[in-house]
C-alpha cells in the first residue's frame, strides 16, 4: 500500500511538472506567424515570400518565427480569397497580387487596367509615389497594413494555332484564364471565349484542340511545358499588369512593438526589391527557354498597345470607376511621366 501511495505521489508530481512546462511554453516560445503566398518558391513571388519570412526571423533574432504556406493553402487554395484570409486572421502575413486581391479591394484593380502601363518602366512608375500610398491607405481601411509593393510584371498569352497581333485575332478564341473578373471581362470584350479550367483539364483541352490559348506569365508557360501540348506562340502584349503586395493583419501589427514593426517593414522592403529584380530575370530566362523549345515570341509594339487599349476601353472604364476616379487619375499621371 505504501509503495502504491509513493508511485501515485510521483505520478502526480510528474503531471504537475508537465502542466507547468506546458503553461510556460507560450511565454518562452512566441507563436509562429503564418505567411500566405499564392505560389511556391519555383516562382519569383514565392521566393520573395520565403525571403521575407527568413529576414524577419533573422532581424528579430528568431523571436518572430514565420512559417510559409504557399499555394494559398490558408485561403482555400484560392488567391482571390487571400486578402480575406489575411483580414480575418487565418493568415498573419501575406504576399499577394493586386489582380487577385482586387476581388476584395476594388482600388487594387487600378494596377491591372488594360494597357494602362504596358511597359516595365511604366509599371515601375505606377508602383511608386501617390499610387502606392493610395493603395496602402485602401488596404489599411480594410484591416490590413501594407508594408511594401513591387512590380510583378504583366500577363501574356500563349496560343496554339496563330499569333495574336490585333484585337480581331482574338475573335472566337477559347482561352484558359484564372477566375478573376477583370480578366474575364477583358477577354470577353475582345471577342474571345474565356474559360476557367484546372491545370489538368487545360492540358488535355490544349492537346485535343478544344482550347486555343492560355493566359499567364512567361514563367508559367515555361514551367508548364506548354510546347508539349501544342502551344506554338507567345504574345508579349502588356495587357494586364500585376503588383505584389507585402501585408500584415492589422491586429497582429497592433500587437507588435515599434521596433518589431520597423524590422518587419524593413524585411518586406528588402524582399520587395529582390522580387522586382527576380521578375525581370525570370521573364527573360523563360522567354529564352520558350524560344529554344521552338515557340515563336511576338512582341506587341506601342502602336499595337494603343489598338488593343481602344478595343478594351469599355472594360477600362468599368474597372476605373470601381477603383476610383482620383486614384486612376494619379495612376495615369504617373504612367505618363514615366521615361520611355
Amino acid at each position: 500500500m505504501k509503495r502504491r501511495r509513493s508511485l501515485a505521489a510521483l505520478a502526480a508530481l510528474l503531471l504537475a511538472a508537465s502542466a507547468a512546462r506546458a503553461q510556460s511554453a507560450p511565454a518562452d516560445r512566441p507563436r509562429e506567424l503564418k505567411l500566405s503566398i499564392a505560389v511556391g518558391p519555383a516562382f519569383a513571388l514565392g521566393k520573395a515570400g520565403e525571403h521575407w519570412a527568413r529576414l524577419a526571423a533573422e532581424k528579430s533574432g528568431g523571436r518572430l518565427a514565420v512559417a510559409t504556406f504557399p499555394g494559398a493553402t490558408l485561403a482555400q487554395r484560392d488567391p482571390a480569397r487571400e486578402l480575406l484570409a489575411l483580414r480575418e486572421g487565418a493568415a498573419d502575413l501575406a504576399v499577394g497580387s493586386t489582380l487577385a486581391w482586387s476581388t476584395q479591394s476594388n482600388e487594387l484593380a487600378v494596377a491591372g487596367l488594360p494597357w494602362l502601363a504596358p511597359t516595365r518602366r511604366q509599371l515601375d512608375a505606377l508602383v511608386a509615389g501617390p499610387v502606392r500610398d493610395a493603395l496602402a491607405a485602401a488596404l489599411e481601411r480594410g484591416g490590413v497594413v501594407a508594408l511594401a509593393f513591387a512590380p510583378l510584371g504583366h500577363r501574356d498569352l500563349a496560343t496554339t494555332s496563330r499569333a495574336v497581333r490585333a484585337p480581331a485575332d482574338l475573335g472566337g478564341m477559347r482561352i484558359r484564364v484564372p477566375g478573376f473578373p477583370l480578366l474575364l471581362d477583358l477577354y470577353s470584350a475582345l471577342g474571345a471565349r474565356p474559360a476557367t479550367l484546372s491545370f489538368v483539364e487545360a492540358q488535355a483541352a490544349l492537346k485535343s484542340g478544344t482550347l486555343d490559348a492560355q493566359d499567364g506569365t512567361p514563367a508559367i508557360f515555361a514551367a508548364a511545358r506548354l510546347e508539349a501540348v501544342g502551344v506554338r506562340h507567345v504574345i508579349v502584349w502588356g495587357a494586364v499588369a500585376e503588383v505584389a503586395v507585402f501585408a500584415v493583419n492589422r491586429r497582429v501589427w497592433d500587437g507588435w512593438s515599434e521596433a518589431d514593426r520597423a524590422l518587419v517593414r524593413a524585411a518586406a522592403q528588402d524582399a520587395a526589391r529582390e522580387l522586382a529584380a527576380h521578375v525581370v530575370q525570370d521573364d527573360e530566362s523563360a522567354l529564352t527557354a520558350l524560344r529554344q523549345r521552338g515557340m515563336a515570341v511576338t512582341l506587341i509594339t506601342p502602336a499595337g498597345h494603343e489598338a488593343f487599349a481602344a478595343a478594351a476601353r469599355g472594360v477600362y472604364d468599368k474597372w476605373a470607376a470601381m477603383a476610383g476616379a482620383e486614384l486612376v487619375s494619379a495612376a495615369e499621371a504617373a504612367v505618363k511621366a514615366a521615361p520611355p
